[in-house]
């Protein structure tokens, strides 16, 4: 079987990977700087990150599938990046209270062989539940909503925080499996082996 890549540092996207393919896959950190400033709408901002890391890891590589992948939550337009701090944090969970977000991931999936590539996205709607101020500071007490998208983890605590969603679940954990096996299939791999 060819040789899959994971260009991430995410401890939850290499454990969705394992989920989706097994532990047989090589991670290798792409060094690719993301900008925010590009200009461009958030799905063309993911696609392009997410493509540009795919590049930055396959420019050192002769063959492997590369899977790379970038993620932003938006509300009303505006992207909601990491929080700089427990403050920042607080603000950003007061604003989506009670209302509805969404994650958008960005996937690209590129043979180093012969650098086919196919990028698309996800986007799955996030409604997130009326949060007193009580209930955010308990919270980001618990440390979770420092170094996440819009200061929340859909898979630790930050659950009770949202009351539904419409469309991937595993896309706000941080890898939509069922979009990656689509664009697996795309390169013959298929992950079931069949």
């Amino acid at each position: 079987m060819t040789r899959i890549v994971l260009a991430s540092a995410s401890a939850r996207r290499k454990e969705l990977l394992e989920q989706l393919i097994g532990a047989d896959f090589e991670i290798c950190i792409s060094s690719y700087a993301e900008d925010t400033g590009k200009g461009l709408k958030p799905i063309e901002l993911v696609m392009h990150h997410s493509r540009e890391k795919a590049i930055d890891v396959v420019k050192n590589r002769e063959e492997g599938i590369i899977i790379s992948a970038d993620m932003i939550v938006v509300f009303k337009g505006e992207v909601l990046g990491k929080p700089a701090d427990e403050g920042h944090a607080k603000e950003m969970l007061q604003k989506i209270s009670g209302q509805k977000i969404q994650v958008i991931t960005g996937l690209t999936v590129m043979d180093a062989g012969s650098m086919k590539e196919v990028t698309e996205c996800e986007i799955t709607d996030v409604l997130m539940r009326e949060m007193p101020d009580k209930l955010i500071d308990g919270y980001v007490q618990t440390g979770e909503s420092l170094g996440k998208a819009g200061a929340f983890g859909i898979q630790g605590k930050g659950a009770i925080l949202v009351e539904r969603l419409e469309g991937d679940y595993f896309n706000v954990v941080g890898l939509p499996l069922f979009r990656l096996s689509k664009l697996l299939e795309k390169f013959n791999i298929n992950v079931l082996g069949v």
